[in-house]
């Protein structure tokens, strides 16, 4: 296929909230933008307000259409109706590219994409963890059937993309050395967003933005914020931004420790807003790939304090001074501490803004992962 046809390219992914969602609207527009006829597939029965102003957003750049199903986190029997109401509607769509992210919308069009190749229909299928499935651990019954299922997936995929080192790394060990073609394409943000975002006059010393869900570390966000309030000797403040599943819990938490007017709770907003209210970012996930609020916030010149997991020391610095141990509250609020008691530390501990524009940049995300659909097509593979 000559590189300047237009390809028709369909996302596929379950959970419209965070990262994911921010990769995929990056890709949409910006392909939308180049010619291309793009496309989103996702849940149904996740997000909110939030992300209905998201998907207005995006919506004109989407030629092939927003299609939402209903597509359950765990597996069970009702993914036969999701999948088949999926083939059905990509199928009509006739897409010449199907790039699943995330461990469900990856199954959905590796396995869709390959019963279209049954049927002498030419498509390419591509898969990106964005972490997914590669935090299940290989010693658990769970984890080691998860992963053997990427493993037996390879069958069905014409290329993996890694969205950071640690994920490319984290799969040769659970999974297994990649037995298709694999491609390392950094996440990246527009140039709009390299401009540094002013803090409120009333803003908080430390903010949480994200999903509110254990696996990204709120609960040891408000236990390293109180035990960095006993090493500093004064009370502190706080904002969580944000909503999921556990939130009800973590506020509960807040209050029993007598918290719950220093560490305020606000819902989802648009992510620049959020860093207007404080000059630190606390990132305490205890598992990522590469998550976009990080590169958001050193873009916006922000303080980003974060856990030493996934892609994150590839932003911040692999020695960096602003890594706390992943699941430690001790040693998150040892730098949370340091951050606001100590003069010149942010100097010392951030990286310059040039350093991440340099490596992490939206146009050359799309760039890349656009030849990479041109060389799949062109390839014997998807003939």
């Amino acid at each position: 296929m000559a590189p300047d046809r237009p390809l028709r390219i369909l996302h596929c992914f379950r959970s419209p909230v965070g990262g994911i969602f921010r990769h995929v609207r990056d890709l949409a527009e910006s392909h939308s933008r180049a010619g291309h006829a793009v496309g989103i597939l996702c849940d149904s029965t996740t997000g909110g307000e939030h992300e209905d102003r998201l998907f207005d957003e995006i919506r004109p750049y989407l030629s092939l259409g927003l299609v939402r199903l209903p597509i359950r986190r765990s597996v069970g029997p009702a993914d036969m109706g999701a999948l088949w109401e999926a083939y059905k509607t990509i199928k009509s769509l006739r897409p010449d590219v199907l790039h699943g992210h995330g461990a469900k919308g990856g199954a959905l069009a590796r396995v869709i994409g390959s019963a279209l190749r049954v049927n002498r229909y030419s498509v390419a299928r591509l898969y990106t963890a964005h972490g997914g499935s590669l935090h299940y651990s290989r010693s658990s019954p769970s984890g080691q059937l998860v992963l053997r299922v990427e493993r037996f997936l390879e069958h069905l995929t014409d290329a993996l993309v890694f969205i950071c080192d640690y994920e490319r790394e984290t799969y040769e060990r659970k999974v297994g050395k990649p037995r298709t073609r694999t491609r390392l394409i950094y996440n990246g943000i527009d140039e709009k967003e390299f401009s540094p975002v002013p803090t409120r006059s009333d803003a908080v010393h430390f903010v949480y933005i994200g999903m509110l869900r254990d696996l990204k570390g709120p609960d040891l966000f408000v236990d390293a914020f109180a035990k960095a309030e006993r090493k500093l000797g004064r009370p502190l403040s706080a904002l969580m931004i944000g909503d999921g599943p556990d939130r009800d819990k973590y506020y509960s938490m807040m209050v029993e420790r007598g918290l719950g007017k220093r560490i305020g709770m606000l819902p989802p907003m648009q992510v620049r807003e959020a860093f207007a209210m404080s000059e630190n970012v606390v990132v305490p996930s205890r598992a990522e790939a590469m998550p976009y609020i990080v590169l958001e916030a050193l873009a916006a010149e922000k303080t980003v304090i974060a856990s030493r997991v996934g892609g994150i020391p590839e932003a911040l610095g692999r020695e960096s001074a602003a890594l706390a141990e992943p699941g430690d509250a001790d040693d998150l609020a040892r730098v949370m501490a340091e951050a606001i008691g100590r003069a010149g530390w942010r100097d010392e501990a951030m990286p310059k803004p040039e350093a991440i524009r340099s490596r992490f940049s939206a146009s050359v995300m799309a760039r890349d992962v656009l030849k990479l659909y041109y060389e799949l097509i062109d390839s014997r593979s998807v003939r």
